[in-house]
């Protein structure tokens, strides 16, 4: 179909070597995330109204329900809004349904080692549907803090009915913050995507392809860039001119990207400067050399999505490990007469990231975050302990340091956290301050220490073969859609197969990846090699819809889409191996600093 001559992919994708684990840099503080504020004040918009108003009819005890729905304001901010009306719909009916099934369980049975079991239970299949719908940050440990907490509240069965009620109006209430700003920019979330694509390239196009920050500037630059074009794969059909207009920048981050000496990296940021309001998108630079890409990302979009539940992943080992996991620290502190397990339970749960060595970083910052917070609660306890009017002011000051702070270091979001979550078990009464720090801090070493080993101890090694093979397919699929004959000879039946079956492999690469990146191994899996497979797969699906005539105006042949330009190569590869430190070492992410 095009004069590119294919070239035989590898047999097996390398991937980067396994990495010690760290010790330099886990605690160093970085640049706060782009939107710190947005869940910072959703949550603190979400969690007041509730709480104070139970202030005022004397009901504080009851905060710990309205709470719980209250928390998802925290989730889907990177989401455009149409996708996060319903990823929000569905965090808030997930928070409540763990928190009914967590509170009959508790009228039921007040044995601690079975209420235990259930929350570890409910921990493993959090995480699992957390992990399939790729929520985001928190992930599943809100979840899992809310259910494991409540397991151990004091309930009658008559009482769940109201006590739900009580999560399921505040979850409502946390929905409307999360969708309050649509009207106002309906399209920030994706603007503030590409905007992160343009100023990563021009971070990339800066270091001159040299110097030590070259490969980590790299890496950041295409993980920006595959975040971006995820973002806008879920825009909305109101959205089509915006969202084209969108993909056209895109585009240009990647161009700067394959050719950097070429590119002009004020400009660059001039343009992601100009998606930061609410003003005109503006124009790309060179409409043409975009043009063919675009038309591949339309085909792929024609493809029809496959529900979570069909997504290539390791479900079994997700769930045998934080089951594991959060078991047995549960256990283990049930052991030491700590009358709060749910702490341990919670710590473990929220250890497990990507891979092996981030997960020994959470664990490093969860604990060195935990054992300052608790110095911070008892500084702060005297005066929560003047009113429930001050507990809920304090209680909202904690979450609002939690989402500020969270983005430079996981630690120091931990910091706020954790006087957070000793204050909340002061909602129903007052509990001895000396009794509440020793039980978290046996809790947090508990659990992870017990958390830890457990990752250790159950592992999926084939995570990393399922990128290579989807890689595989997908530079297999391409080399074939480019060995057709175009023009005359074509056979319309052949070019449709072949460009069907590409797109669905660039959307079986998308969910490996993605499936991959929520694991912990000791290899991490080629994330710019993904991009760059991604990026030529379009250029090749553009030239079958050119040649097969689907779009309105197309011209002549095009040999873009089998090129041989930078990084449309069926050998590109990541080179020195960048993309496995796309996620960094030093944790300064938006994940699950909570309770």
């Amino acid at each position: 179909m095009s004069s590119a001559t294919p070239h035989p992919a590898p047999e097996k994708e390398p991937v980067s070597e396994p990495r010690r684990f760290p010790l330099t840099g886990v605690l160093r503080v970085g640049r706060p995330s782009g939107i710190w504020f947005k869940p910072a004040f959703s949550v603190v918009a979400a969690v007041a109204p509730p709480s104070l108003i139970l202030v005022a009819l004397g009901r504080l005890d009851l905060a710990v329900y309205t709470m719980a729905g209250s928390l998802c304001a925290l989730y889907a901010h990177n989401r455009p809004y149409a996708a996060r009306a319903k990823a929000l719909a569905g965090v808030v009916l997930g928070m409540v349904g763990g928190l009914a099934v967590a509170l009959v369980a508790a009228s039921l049975t007040g044995d601690a080692v079975i209420l235990v079991g259930i929350g570890a239970l409910l921990a493993a299949v959090q995480k699992v549907v957390c992990d399939l719908t790729r929520i985001g940050p928190p992930g599943n440990v809100i979840l899992t803090f809310v259910s494991s907490a409540s397991l151990f509240v004091p309930q009658t069965l008559g009482q769940v009915p109201g006590h739900v009620a009580l999560a399921l109006a505040a979850g409502a209430w946390a929905w409307l913050v999360g969708m309050a700003p649509a009207p106002v920019r309906p399209h920030g979330p994706e603007r503030r995507a590409t905007a992160d694509a343009l100023n990563a390239a021009a971070a990339y196009v800066d270091t001159g392809g040299t110097g030590d920050g070259h490969a980590r500037a790299r890496a950041s630059a295409y993980a920006a860039v595959q975040a971006a074009w995820q973002c806008l794969l879920l825009t909305g059909s109101r959205s089509a001119a915006t969202r084209r207009a969108l993909e056209r920048l895109v585009v240009r981050a990647e161009i700067a990207l394959a050719a950097p000496a070429g590119a002009d990296p004020a400009r660059l940021r001039a343009q992601a400067a100009e998606l930061r309001g609410a003003g005109r998108v503006p124009g790309a630079d060179g409409p043409r050399a975009e043009a063919d890409e675009l038309l591949g990302v339309a085909a792929e979009r024609a493809v029809p999505r496959r529900p979570p539940w069909s997504r290539p992943g390791p479900l079994v080992p997700i769930a045998v490990r934080t089951a594991l996991g959060c078991g047995l620290a549960g256990y283990a502190s049930l052991a030491l007469g700590v009358g709060r397990p749910y702490w341990a339970l919670t710590t473990a749960a929220a250890l497990y990231q990507a891979n092996i060595t981030l997960t020994w970083s959470r664990t490093v910052q969860r604990v060195v975050g935990n054992l300052v917070g608790v110095l911070v609660f008892a500084a702060v306890a005297p005066i929560a302990g003047l009113g429930p009017l001050a507990l809920v002011l304090c209680c909202l000051l904690f979450n609002f340091g939690a989402e500020a702070l969270i983005g430079r270091n996981y630690w120091l979001g931990s910091v706020c956290v954790t006087p957070l979550a000793l204050l909340v078990t002061e909602f129903p009464g007052y509990q001895p301050t000396g009794s509440l720090i020793t039980d978290r801090v046996v809790d947090t070493l508990v659990g992870a220490l017990v958390g830890f080993a457990a990752a250790l101890a159950v592992t999926d090694r084939r995570a990393g073969d399922r990128v290579a093979t989807a890689l595989t397919a997908v530079d297999l699929r391409r080399e074939h859609a480019a060995g057709l004959p175009a023009g005359p000879r074509a056979d319309p039946t052949a070019l449709e197969t072949a460009r069907r079956g590409l797109a669905a492999a660039l959307v079986d690469l998308r969910a490996a990846a993605d499936a991959a990146a929520g694991e912990w191994w000791l290899r991490t899996p080629p994330q710019e090699r993904v991009v760059l497979t991604e990026q030529a797969g379009h250029r090749t699906l553009a030239a079958m819809v050119r040649h097969q005539g689907l779009t309105a105006g197309t011209g002549g042949e095009t040999d873009r889409g089998t090129g041989t330009g930078p990084g449309t190569g069926p050998d590109t590869g990541p080179g020195d191996g960048a993309g496995g430190d796309a996620n960094g070492d030093t944790g300064n992410d938006t994940e699950d600093a909570r309770p």
